[in-house]
């Protein structure tokens, strides 16, 4: 049935054949409609012809393109003509692993890089229920530039007359091919497909253990002369030891693989996120040094928290089996939280025994917990709501009541003490403190906290050191108290920012600048080093360290983002892993639920249609690419349409462009279109873009931006180019994440140089007063009358929307949005809606976090 160039299948234009096999043919195509190439695979007539193979593999295809992991094949579209059923994928350049271990084992290097990825690819997929059933060489692709590609996930299912629809068993045995083509696939076979016992994502876990193994060897774990033979290898028989193939691999390799191939389901590592990290653990100690310069990663965007992808978990057993056989001088981590939820805080007792940490688990308020090394199971303390900022050297501990967010880093509440040793109720101290810690005598406290529109660091209270129009995070006395390290952040609502250190006398020195996804700073005993965790490159946060003249190294990279919660006095390092996604809620018109939009791993919404029926998107962490990447999406949930890189600003109001900003470009907008067209450029070559928004009319744009030398401040630009005016004075900037121009295009709510927001007219004027809002609100839409605001609290959860009357104040509760699962739930940005309130949209952040303690790093 091959198809000739030129031919079409929908949209699709055949250009050339890539190959064939027995689930199909796949050709090279030019999508049409967005002018690009993609690979078309037409699959077997018979899919066609039994509507029960073709309904299951359209609700394969659905599930596997809302994964759109980096390392799984992208699925674009699936369809029918002329007889043909046929999926249309992503074009990938470069070969199979098959072809790779054709002539043999892969360096251990490579082998543990591309084993990491593969890894990271199945947990994507089951942690959306996706089982692969057929991990073989032959389905992982390996790209040009190294990127593993895990194919036919889930696709191509050949399913037999008189097969359950469930079946999860491999398809590699369904039916007899030519000889020598069932042996090839059966050697990657779990026991429970053996058996033809239903197979979960521990099934998975044992074929990745088999392509591990070849990578590793050069041969197969399984191999002998028939099939029944190799069927009866699998469930009886253990290969031998990958070191004993004659290549260098590093201790503790042949116990992962083993680990993997596990004749029994239970006894496996349980989740493809487990064997990440442990193989992780060791491939970081063979590939490169700890203490060597940092690995280039791409840079995630320039709104984005940079680096906050999955840091994939040990297991108690897996730990055990690092613990004592990884080289000397490697670190060895011990995980000590195991609940589904988000760890806010974590610190070293005095006595270097006990951990105590704040945790919010399975959805539930923030609490204060204790737990000891060697020890699974936490103790909740006697403190409801409370969250762990510092341990005094007597035990007395600095808490934070009624935590609440104020920005998407920043919460705010109540310093509170209590005993380590419980017995008392906490007393509070001062209201709207951020951060504390107590000097080392336990005689000083030093806090963060806002005063006149600026972030303060105070030590004592009251005295300020240091202040900022950014945020101050993680204030850490040295060892000896003589000074106070902290991270400040350039912006409020950006984790960009610099180490700095600040003597009690307020004497500032800048120790490290540059930094992205900066979060999290200690001391290391003895006061020479100051250990922190960000990124420069846009990567996953690192372990670095810092000492007082400036000199700066690597101490530990991993591939998820850790965060630096504290280190004892014997070196003991108190690490969390944070696996944030951001996400996209919407309730389109006529639609009786709630639906989830979200496409990769940082989907913040921009704008929302005038009518409700589209969201505007952007992609700027791992998924978005360098400089992120805009898309538009129907909110009936169709697939999304990818529009540019960039940073999408908002959406026409007739539905046609899209406005964009870029931070390799910060002195341009760009009119994209949403169909057919092309791009147009509009320079504002005097002033930084910082946000921007249509007006009701369509033919301008209300743009906040900044000069050289000057503060913030709103301009008008005619979206037809020529220059732009001042609208405003210096120090006023847009809501962010927020499209707030009133209907009739007079009036937009501003935040000012105090922090605080009024509405301000664009044909000029004195700011005016918002009636009914509280300081700590934020306007998030208006009604069709212009007359009625749409306000929420930031940081609230659930988040709860009010409708305020411009000219009484009067407030009315109108909506409470929170999703579904609000387990590790941390933010929601300001929702967007239509201006009769039938539709909205908002995005959420989500962390999922662990905690371990790690030994041997330096």
């Amino acid at each position: 049935m091959t198809l000739a160039a030129g031919s079409r299948l929908g949209p699709y234009e055949i250009v050339a054949p890539l190959g064939a096999g027995g689930m199909g043919e796949v050709y090279r195509a030019r999508d049409t409609k967005l002018a690009r190439e993609v690979a078309v695979k037409v699959l077997p007539a018979q899919f066609a012809n039994d509507p029960e193979a073709l309904s299951r593999f359209e609700r394969e295809a659905k599930a596997v393109a809302a994964l759109s992991h980096p390392n799984i094949l992208s699925i674009f579209d699936f369809g029918q003509d002329g007889g043909f059923v046929y999926a249309v994928t992503e074009l990938l350049e470069g070969e199979t692993l098959r072809s790779r271990v054709s002539t043999g084992s892969l360096p251990v290097r490579k082998a543990l890089d591309y084993g990491v990825q593969i890894l990271h690819g199945l947990a994507a997929a089951h942690d959306e229920g996706i089982v692969h059933r057929d991990l073989k060489p032959e389905n992982v692709f390996v790209t040009r530039d190294g990127r593993v590609k895990i194919l036919d996930f889930g696709l191509a299912r050949q399913i037999l007359p008189g097969k359950a629809t469930d079946d999860t068993r491999s398809p590699t045995v369904a039916h007899s091919t030519e000889p020598g083509t069932v042996l090839g696939t059966v050697s990657y076979m779990s026991p429970e497909q053996v058996r033809g016992h239903p197979a979960d994502s521990r099934s998975d876990i044992f074929s990745f253990g088999t392509v591990l193994y070849e990578m590793l060897t050069g041969r197969r774990a399984f191999q002998r002369d028939t099939g029944a033979e190799t069927m009866t290898a699998i469930l009886k028989e253990d290969p031998p030891e990958p070191s004993d193939s004659g290549a260098r691999i590093p201790p503790g390799i042949d116990r992962i693989v083993q680990h993997c191939l596990e004749k029994s389901p239970p006894e496996r590592f349980q989740s493809a996120r487990d064997a990440a990290f442990d193989l992780q653990s060791l491939s970081g100690t063979a590939a490169a040094p700890q203490t060597g310069p940092p690995v280039a990663v791409r840079n995630r965007g320039w709104v984005a928290v940079a680096g906050l992808a999955s840091f994939f978990l040990y297991s108690a057993a897996v730990y055990w089996v690092g613990h004592h056989s990884a080289s000397p001088g490697s670190p060895t981590f011990r995980q000590m939280t195991f609940r589904r939820g988000l760890v806010r805080g974590a610190r070293f007792s005095p006595d270097g025994q006990t951990i105590v940490y704040g945790a919010a688990w399975e959805g539930k308020p923030i609490a204060a917990f204790s737990i000891r090394p060697g020890s699974p199971d936490s103790s909740a303390l006697d403190l409801p709501g409370a969250d762990i900022l510092a341990i005094a050297p007597s035990g007395a501990l600095a808490l934070q009541l009624g935590k609440h967010s104020i920005e998407p880093y920043v919460s705010s509440g109540t310093l509170a003490e209590a005993p380590l040793a419980g017995g008392e109720a906490p007393r509070e101290r001062l209201q709207g403190v951020q951060w504390a810690d107590w000097s080392p005598d336990g005689k000083r406290l030093a806090i963060v906290r806002d005063e006149g529109g600026r972030n303060r660091l105070e030590s004592p209270v009251g005295t300020s050191l240091y202040e900022t129009g950014g945020w101050i995070g993680n204030p850490r006395f040295s060892p000896n108290g003589d000074a106070i390290a902290f991270l400040d952040h350039w912006a409020r609502f950006g984790d960009m920012g610099s180490v700095v250190i600040v003597s009690l006398s307020g004497k500032a020195q800048k120790l490290s600048d540059g930094w992205m996804s900066l979060q999290g700073l200690a001391w290391w005993p003895g006061g020479k080093e100051i250990w922190f965790t960000g990124t420069k490159s846009g990567g996953n946060r690192a372990l670095h360290a810092v000492d007082r003249s400036g000199h700066l190294r690597l101490v530990f990279r991993q591939t998820g983002s850790l965060t630096l919660e504290d280190i004892s006095p014997g070196g003991e390092v108190l690490l969390a892993d944070e696996d944030l996604r951001v996400g996209i809620i919407s309730r389109g018109p006529g639609q009786a639920a709630e639906r989830d939009l979200s496409w990769l791993d940082f989907s913040a919404l921009r704008d929302l249609s005038g009518d409700g029926r589209e969201i505007l998107f952007d992609e700027s962490a791992e998924g978005g690419g360098e400089n992120g990447t805009i898309f538009v999406r129907k909110t009936d949930g169709s697939l999304p349409v990818r529009l540019a890189s960039g940073v999408g600003l908002g959406l026409s109001p007739d539905g046609r462009s899209v406005l964009a900003g870029s931070p390799a470009e910060p002195n341009t907008l760009r009119l994209l279109p949403v169909g057919t067209g092309e791009p147009r450029l509009l320079a504002t070559e005097k002033f930084q873009v910082n946000g921007a928004s249509w007006f009701p009319d369509g033919k301008r744009l209300l743009v906040s931006g900044s000069e050289s030398g000057h503060g913030a401040r709103l301009y008008v630009q005619d979206a037809n180019g020529g220059s732009a005016r001042p609208v405003s004075p210096e120090g006023i900037h847009l809501i962010a994440y927020s499209n707030l121009i009133s209907p009739d295009g007079k009036l937009v709510p501003a935040i000012g140089p105090d922090n605080t927001v009024s509405l301000l007219s664009v044909e000029g004027g004195e700011p005016r007063r918002i009636p009914g809002l509280a300081s700590d609100e934020l306007p998030c839409g208006w009604d069709a009358s212009g007359r009625v605001l749409f306000v929420y609290r930031p940081g609230e959860l659930p988040a709860h929307v009010f409708r305020v009357d411009l000219e009484t104040g009067a407030r009315q509760p109108w909506k409470e949005l929170m999703p579904g699962d609000p387990t590790g739930v941390s933010f929601i940005r300001p929702p967007h809606f239509t201006h009769e309130g039938e539709s909205y949209a908002y995005s959420y952040a989500r962390i999922l976090s662990r905690l371990y303690l790690v030994k041997g790093l330096r």
